[in-house]
């Protein structure tokens, strides 16, 4: 591309000039890598010059190494002046990307290893989505259709386990928070920045949770990956540490905390074509949601029975009542967010709080259930307390579905532009 023929695309977050003026800023955080660097500068510096044709930089951050890397990244710099170099007297890969990515004046910022284990083949299909426009954070993933790596079996279980928690605990749509080939718009990452505690390795997931919490696209680009050797990540400390820091966002989004008010809002989705009416909620879908919701809560209806009827061995009826709901809802709710009703805004301290009172009216249901059993009957079966724990769990969640939908789940409005048609 060059200057003399620059196509303007209007996002409606802002007017992105695609050519020559649009600039990517690779980042490359390095602690005791003064064999690794070269290298790594050679290869990637010869990339980009060949096959990247975005205006480009590299910003080399030193995290307080020991061994000569600070050197020799400044004597590199001053060979190239698109090579530029910070220092700091403090380790934490997230402050390396904070620090570096809060002073770049590139539209787009990346993050690489130095050990280049990500292909580069894979850097131009990061970054072209976040120059058009089309999305804001875009990620390369190791567990993406169509990834290839190579990795110990050890790497691929802590991994799989990892990312599996993440969206178990806080419902996660990306594969991959810690693949180490990452990108972004900066006028997006600033503002989320200040909300990112983390100066760690949780900093990429904890960066990434946010984003989708507060409705930002993240792209994700199956990457071909090669396990470092030499890698100096310390597994156990590290995973104890994620789980920290899985707690502490949740009970920020739970407190609101997580919000962004800065971030440049993303236009609604509208029909483009003026004689097309996009006709949600109706007949059709609905009966998919019965379908999926219903297929859901006969899985889940089954779970927390037979839950129950193990934890009532040990504890009260209301007890095992509870914890079986508490387990399996979580699963449940997961579940309706991501096939019922998947169009929904999920984001929010509000669905949060009202998907608590579903929940609530719901226990309390089941629990009534139990406790006019009780009333009833001082001694009654297992199996007749089973019987009406399913009862009232089948009506429960008929009220449940109608809460979800028309209360927590509900659809958004979509405007349209031009008048719409109909026929």
């Amino acid at each position: 591309m060059t200057a003399e023929r620059e196509v303007t695309i209007d996002t409606g977050l802002r007017r992105w000039s695609v050519g020559r003026v649009a600039t990517v800023d690779v980042v490359i955080p390095v602690f005791n890598e003064e064999r690794a660097l070269p290298g790594c500068l050679h290869v990637l510096r010869s990339f980009l010059e060949d096959q990247f044709p975005f205006a480009w930089t590299i910003t080399v951050v030193d995290n307080a190494s020991t061994d000569g890397v600070l050197q020799v990244a400044t004597d590199l710099a001053a060979s190239d002046d698109r090579v530029r170099v910070v220092h700091l007297d403090r380790k934490g890969r997230g402050l390396a990307l904070r620090t570096a990515w809060a002073c770049s004046d590139a539209d787009v910022v990346v993050y690489m290893d130095v050990d280049l284990s990500t292909s580069l083949d894979a850097l131009l299909p990061l970054v072209v989505p976040l120059v058009n426009g089309h999305s804001d954070i875009a990620i390369g993933s190791r567990l993406a259709p169509g990834a290839r790596t190579v990795r110990s079996p050890r790497r691929e279980v802590i991994s799989r386990c990892y990312n599996a928690m993440i969206r178990l605990s806080h419902g996660a749509r990306f594969s991959d928070a810690q693949c180490g080939f990452k990108a972004a718009r900066t006028e997006v990452i600033r503002p989320l920045l200040a909300h990112v505690h983390d100066d760690g390795w949780f900093f990429d997931t904890e960066l990434l949770l946010l984003a989708e919490h507060n409705g930002l696209r993240i792209h994700e680009v199956p990457v071909d990956w090669v396990e470092d050797a030499d890698s100096r990540v310390r597994v156990l400390s590290t995973a104890l540490a994620d789980i920290r820091g899985l707690a502490r966002v949740a009970q920020a989004k739970m407190t609101g905390a997580a919000r962004v008010a800065e971030l440049p809002q993303r236009p609604a989705p509208r029909c483009a074509h003026p004689d097309v009416v996009l006709a949600a909620g109706g007949r059709g879908e609905l009966t998919w949601q019965v379908a999926v919701f219903g297929l859901i809560g006969l899985v889940s209806t089954a779970a927390t029975a037979v839950l129950y009827a193990l934890l009532r061995s040990w504890w009260p009826p209301l007890v095992a009542n509870l914890a079986a709901l508490v387990m399996v809802t979580l699963l449940n709710t997961e579940a309706n967010r991501r096939l019922t009703f998947p169009s929904a805004a999920t984001s929010g301290r509000r669905v949060h709080l009202q998907g608590l009172v579903v929940f609530g009216l719901y226990c309390g249901l089941t629990s009534g259930a139990l406790l006019c059993l009780q009333a009833w009957d001082a001694h009654p079966s297992r199996w007749l307390e089973v019987a009406v724990l399913l009862g009232a769990t089948v009506l429960g969640t008929a009220g449940r579905f109608v809460l979800l939908r028309s209360w927590v789940f509900r659809a958004r409005t979509v405007p349209m532009t031009g008048e719409a048609g109909t026929r």
